[in-house]
């Protein structure tokens, strides 16, 4: 790949750490002559907002080669969807917990700077959009790399929906609520519900009921390009919470409709040299801790 000479700079707000690791960054990539622009978010925190210029991403996402983030999968889920759509690559430096999208370490500047420098793999992640419809057309939408999470709220009893796959009746449910993820997101609150962990390089979407009414309800794959419609029973409607990547809420209308499409941008995720797919699951979920090496 190409050396990236545009870069933007975004992290989790109020966390000292994040800004000492920004401040390194920018010392590293003003060494390189490279240009350097700072998310408003973290701008004057920095120190660096009187030599750099400081916007919006939704501003800077036009103008700039790579987006680095800083913090952890939460912040780069947010950073992702606000450049996804100008198909700016994105790469993860690990200030969080988890670190499943993040995954390069704050003391690896190595890896970082052969990242700028061009040795880095671009992969593309699948990316959701959930749209609340009505018979006049769609009242809201909203991109989730993760998962859309329809789910019961502000009531003990469950609630009623349906689900419909390219205009055929899937399922008629009574539960807690149901998950529709990513591969990305089949590691995050799916995986706590019993779902699947889908690899990244796979072109599907899983649909995950929380805590259902019957056995039989089980997790579904399906295709990425499948049109997903949840219809909500008008006496739950009232009782449902839509959100998506636990980041953006949805209410929905009257007619209780969900549509789940794929979105038409994917995240462009950078991974550094070496990166591989299963590390981080070892890493992260713990296989074989204790195991003795084949």
């Amino acid at each position: 790949m190409q050396p990236f000479q545009r870069i933007a700079i975004t992290g989790k707000p109020g966390d000292q750490a994040v800004i000492d690791t920004i401040r390194k960054l920018i010392h590293e990539l003003d060494g390189r002559g490279l240009t350097v622009s700072l998310d408003e978010a973290i701008g004057d925190a920095t120190g660096a907002s009187a030599t750099h210029p400081v916007a919006s991403l939704d501003s800077l996402a036009p103008r700039i080669d790579l987006l680095i983030v800083v913090g952890g999968d939460g912040t780069l889920l947010h950073a992702g969807k606000r450049v996804a759509a100008h198909q700016v690559p994105v790469l993860g430096i690990n200030r969080g917990r988890l670190g499943f999208l993040v995954d390069v370490s704050p003391d690896r500047f190595d890896e970082i700077i052969r990242v700028i420098d061009g040795d880095c793999r671009v992969e593309e992640r699948l990316v959701l959009e959930a749209r609340v419809v009505d018979d006049d057309g769609i009242v809201a939408h909203a991109p989730a790399i993760n998962e859309v999470v329809l789910q019961r709220w502000n009531t003990a009893r469950m609630i009623e929906f349906e689900t419909w796959i390219d205009g055929e009746p899937c399922n008629r449910h009574r539960s807690d609520g149901l998950i529709i993820c990513t591969p990305t997101g089949s590691t995050a609150y799916a995986l706590s519900g019993g779902g699947p962990i889908m690899h990244p390089g796979i072109d599907a979407v899983a649909l995950v009921p929380i805590s259902p009414h019957t056995l039989s309800n089980r997790p579904l794959v399906i295709s990425a390009g499948s049109h997903i419609e949840v219809r909500v029973q008008p006496q739950s409607i009232e009782q449902v919470h839509v959100s998506c990547d636990s980041q953006t809420d949805l209410s929905l209308t009257a007619d209780g409709r969900l549509d789940i499409v794929a979105y038409p941008h994917a995240l462009r995720l950078v991974h550094p040299p070496g990166h591989r797919y299963f590390d981080i699951l070892r890493a992260k979920l713990h296989w074989g801790d204790g195991a003795p090496p084949c």
